[in-house]
């Protein structure tokens, strides 16, 4: 009995980690023969999981979306990601999924063994999430059902219509095949293969709207690139950016990099020292990282986040002298 249970338990697994599995490939994950992979399944069945089947050549099997959600098969680090995952959601950028987030993060961490429950405490106590809102992020909002649609269709490698408004304002259909999601700083992205165009592009999901998956399945072609967050940021360091910013830093190139090199280029310039390369379309993300690294560094451009930081120096100056004003000249 042990050794079904665990079997059955396996079965789930897989068919929660694939769209569709054929009846061969299941068997021989398995080790079982093809009735006893449909006993299994018919024991899934009765506990509630929506379990398709195709009969034919090409039959198979496949886990279907249910009237409600049956319980879910996770080891433990897949359990402490989720409730980390969680919490990350409820200060990120999709529209309406805080409180949401805020509520399964609840009864994750009310189900979860002890043991489980310790490791998400304290790493819920000892982590600040932070969700930074810049100038430029007012509309910058993403509609869950659409970021669900599109994780949906590059999951199953379905083609995607779906209208997208450019940089300069106009607007039409894109007819693609997805291929990846790119959450890159405070904005999510979905890098495709254009079929109008005929090439690679990138798209912000907030200009994205009313994506529709066509049923149509694609082969994946290979992507340009070591991988899709990569090919993202390759593309934004093309686009135009009315900040371009260098400053000079009294750090290594390796520690620089490690704590902002997401977001920006490192060049080492000598064994203590780097030069950070950043386009930006506004100077408060800039100052805040270059300001975040505790150490010596020289702004060499723009002039204006020379600026800006040293007007900040001054109120910072002021605002912790103990009388609230920043003492004159010695």
């Amino acid at each position: 009995m042990a050794d079904t249970s665990a079997r059955t338990l396996r079965l789930l697994t897989l068919l929660q980690s694939h769209r569709y599995w054929s009846g061969e490939e299941l068997s021989a994950r398995l080790g079982v023969s093809a009735r006893t992979l449909r006993r299994d399944v018919d024991r899934l069945r009765e506990l509630g999981y929506p379990v398709e089947a195709r009969r034919g050549v090409d039959g198979g099997y496949q886990l279907a979306a249910g009237a409600a959600l049956p319980p879910l098969v996770i080891d433990d680090e897949e359990a402490v990601a989720l409730a980390v995952g969680l919490q990350a959601a409820a200060v990120g950028a999709v529209e309406g999924l805080a409180e949401a987030s805020v509520r399964a993060l609840a009864k994750v961490v009310q189900v979860m063994p002890a043991r489980l429950r310790r490791r998400v405490e304290a790493l819920r106590t000892v982590t600040v999430p932070a969700a930074w809102r810049g100038r430029d992020d007012s509309d910058a909002r993403i509609d869950p059902d659409a970021l669900t649609t599109v994780a949906l269709a590059c999951r199953d490698t379905e083609w995607l219509r779906f209208r997208y408004g450019s940089a300069d304002g106009r607007t039409g259909e894109r007819h693609t095949e997805p291929h990846h999601l790119v959450r890159l700083g405070r904005r999510w992205y979905l890098v495709a293969f254009d079929l109008t165009r005929q090439d690679w592009r990138t798209f912000r999901l907030d200009r994205l709207a009313a994506p529709a998956p066509t049923g149509a399945h694609f082969r994946p072609r290979p992507l340009p690139a070591a991988d899709a967050a990569e090919f993202v940021r390759a593309g934004l360091t093309g686009q135009h950016h009315p900040h371009r910013v260098e400053v000079l830093v009294d750090a290594p190139a390796s520690t620089v990099r490690q704590r902002i090199g997401f977001w920006a280029r490192i060049e080492e310039v000598d064994e203590g020292r780097c030069r950070i390369l950043m386009n930006a379309d506004a100077l408060d993300w800039p100052a805040m990282a270059v300001g975040s690294l505790d150490v010596d560094f020289q702004v060499v451009s723009p002039p204006e986040l020379a600026a800006l930081m040293a007007a900040w120096g001054e109120r910072f100056t002021r605002c912790t002298a103990p009388d609230g004003r920043a003492e004159s000249g010695s």
